[in-house]
């Protein structure tokens, strides 16, 4: 039992961060996971998570990962193409207004700015590699959001403009992501002997950061979920089955091209994540009077990382 609960314990972790919130009549969870989100919560996790991803990656990992252009553009092709694609074929279904528009956003996201960076490496995969991606990717959806998401909405029946500031989130990505990076791997240069002693932990901080993200995420949306807690069995289904196909397509996509063990990692898990934040802003921004659109963007992101926690260990054992 005890090995069972060591091998699943972040699995089990996400399902408890995702939880607690929406069982916690009392309150006090949720108040305090708000008051983390609007206290800056998540940014200092996700600087965090980043220190000590550039703790533990070396030399010849970067090399790799930076070498890799075939990984890094078939990564995109799903993040930027596939994605799309896929939510267009489920814009057919008889879905709620806000349901769709919610799926609609999630397609139109770029791959997570921290979860599928620990993932990649916790898989047996090049951290690099998945960062040069995320990178990458982050930034080119201030350009292919307001494209992609006016082309979608088209088919949900809403023909609205667009208007994302490029600056800012290039910045913020310049101060969440790649500075705390470049301190991490300065530090790892210049101090090794320290770090060695602090590497065997990295993973698992880096796992427990991410818990404390989607708890976050989940009491922010607690109203919104709770109150529309009919539709959730059939939000889940949904997000479930949109995550699996894109998991599927990637797999599908590395195993006819040849990319292997150590490669096709990052090119599945950062395919097919999606970040929050920028959904939910968008949505308030544009959407606010579709809550369930909030609650198909919160509950993927849950969902797709509570399957990934079992597709980590999947591609781990997989020679």
């Amino acid at each position: 039992m005890s090995q069972w609960l060591k091998k699943n314990w972040f699995l089990l972790g996400l399902i408890g961060a995702g939880a607690l919130p929406l069982m916690d009549i009392s309150g006090i969870t949720v108040d305090a996971g708000r008051w983390a989100k609007a206290n800056h919560g998540p940014d200092i996790i996700i600087v965090l998570i980043f220190f000590l991803s550039g703790l533990a990656l070396n030399t010849r990992q970067i090399r790799a990962g930076f070498a890799d252009y075939q990984g890094t553009l078939l990564a995109l092709l799903v993040i930027f193409l596939l994605s799309p694609i896929v939510a267009i074929v489920f814009s057919f279904l008889p879905l709620q207004a806000g349901v769709l528009i919610g799926l609609l956003l999630v397609a139109a996201m770029p791959t997570t700015l921290s979860s599928g960076v620990v993932m990649s490496g916790s898989a047996g995969g090049n951290m690099a590699h998945a960062l040069l991606i995320t990178i990458i990717a982050n930034s080119l959806a201030v350009i292919t959001i307001p494209f992609c998401l006016e082309l979608l909405l088209s088919f949900a029946g809403h023909e609205q403009e667009v208007v994302i500031d490029q600056l800012p989130i290039m910045l913020k990505i310049a101060k969440l992501v790649l500075l705390p990076l470049l301190f991490g791997i300065f530090i790892r240069n210049n101090f090794g002997k320290w770090v060695q002693q602090v590497l065997p932990y990295t993973s698992i901080l880096n796992q427990t950061g991410i818990l404390t993200v989607v708890w976050m995420a989940s009491c922010q949306g607690r109203e919104a979920i709770v109150g529309s807690l009919g539709s959730v069995p059939l939000v889940i289904a949904l997000t479930f089955t949109f995550h699996l196909v894109l998991v599927l397509l990637a797999l599908l996509l590395t195993g006819c091209t040849g990319i292997g063990k150590g490669r096709r990692e990052s090119v599945i898990l950062m395919g097919g994540q999606k970040t929050l934040p920028l959904s939910i802003i968008l949505q308030v921004s544009l959407f606010p009077e579709y809550g369930l659109a909030l609650v198909v963007c919160v509950l993927h992101h849950i969902t797709h990382l509570a399957m990934d926690g079992f597709l980590v260990q999947y591609l781990k054992e997989k020679q």
